[in-house]
């Protein structure tokens, strides 16, 4: 299966295989840029052209695979956690299940799609089952399936993003000191103009918030700053070609400004929790890998900090070029969690 990533500035492929072992390979993985407005907000507003952009992505990766998992932004779904009598048969599971929803789901039944899954045993209810239901408007999902099936895919999977960069980054977690346990890690995603934040300790989320700044900001910047055209600065920002002054003049003050806003959004998850400290800032995202945000999240936050990179410890397969691959690698945190839902299900 594909994991196949729709963010608002690109699109984001992730093959991946497993041997018995559990290692591992990036099978392929490409990139394929949007134009600004074809996607917002999550909405698909030019459906003919981001289908095109599907498939040239799904032709730039050589993959032949035609399965694929997608997902939704979190403000496109409703996830509630209900406690359900254990020991039902999944019919009586979903009888239960429509008519909790009910009372979360400001829609009617009929306009929304809806899952669920068991989590387990219920910590604070002996007896019952902690249950995760799911649920998002129709044409939301339907839009989604279309993109897929305009490309010649087929979805089987639609997981919401922020749970697919969970699961990738659970591997990078696993390979902190003592596997990561009891650690508080708070991951940022940093996109084009949303960075989505996530503090999770031994898989659980304690704290979640977006905030409207992101990559596309330092973009405006260099437009200001040299006249090029929007285009223009992206595609100069991708390959490093600005004048000699931008190191100082442009990124410089825009990496600062970033890891200021890091360093808010902590001091908002610590006024409203328990917590007064996390163990591991992570950043991923388009943005995450410019030169020096890590130390000035580190000098403004005083916690260490670094990069995510999903592939670490991955075979890489020989269709892949690894030098372009290390660059974009923090770009694919949500297409290698869905690509490793083939593993999970």
């Amino acid at each position: 299966m594909l994991g196949l990533d729709i963010s608002s500035s690109s699109v984001k492929l992730v093959e991946l295989s497993r041997d018995a072992s559990g290692q591992f390979t990036l099978v392929h993985c490409a990139i394929e840029p949007l134009e600004r407005g074809w996607i917002t907000d999550g909405n698909v507003e030019k459906f003919d052209e981001v289908a095109e952009a599907v498939r040239r992505v799904v032709k730039k990766s050589g993959s032949k695979t035609r399965n694929v998992g997608m997902a939704l932004p979190p403000s496109a779904v409703i996830t509630k956690k209900i406690v359900l009598p254990g020991g039902l048969s999944e019919q009586e599971l979903e009888v239960q299940v429509e008519s909790e929803a009910n009372q979360y789901i400001p829609f009617s039944l009929d306009e929304v799609s809806l899952d669920f899954c068991v989590i387990g045993p219920s910590a604070n209810s002996a007896g019952d089952v902690d249950v995760l239901i799911a649920a998002s408007r129709k044409d939301k999902v339907q839009d989604r399936q279309g993109l897929a099936e305009a490309a010649g895919l087929k979805p089987v999977v639609l997981d919401v993003e922020s749970y697919a960069s969970r699961l990738a980054v659970s591997r990078v977690i696993g390979d902190l000191p003592e596997g990561g346990k009891d650690a508080i890690v708070a991951l940022f995603e940093i996109g084009a103009f949303t960075t989505s934040m996530q503090v999770i300790r031994n898989n659980e989320v304690l704290y979640d918030r977006d905030q409207a700044f992101g990559g596309a900001q330092l973009s405006q910047l260099i437009v200001r700053q040299y006249g090029f055209s929007p285009e223009e600065a992206e595609s100069k920002k991708r390959s490093g070609d600005l004048p000699d002054d931008y190191a100082s003049g442009v990124l410089a003050p825009f990496v600062e400004s970033m890891a200021q806003e890091v360093s808010r959004a902590l001091q908002f998850f610590f006024t409203s929790t328990p917590y007064n400290r996390v163990d591991h800032v992570m950043l991923a995202g388009g943005s995450s890998a410019l030169a020096g945000l890590t130390d000035a999240v580190t000098q403004q936050t005083s916690f260490p900090c670094h990069v995510v990179d999903p592939f670490a410890g991955m075979e890489i397969g020989g269709g892949v070029r690894e030098s372009k691959l290390r660059r974009e690698a923090p770009s694919y945190l949500t297409a290698c969690g869905l690509a490793m839902r083939r593993f999970y299900q």
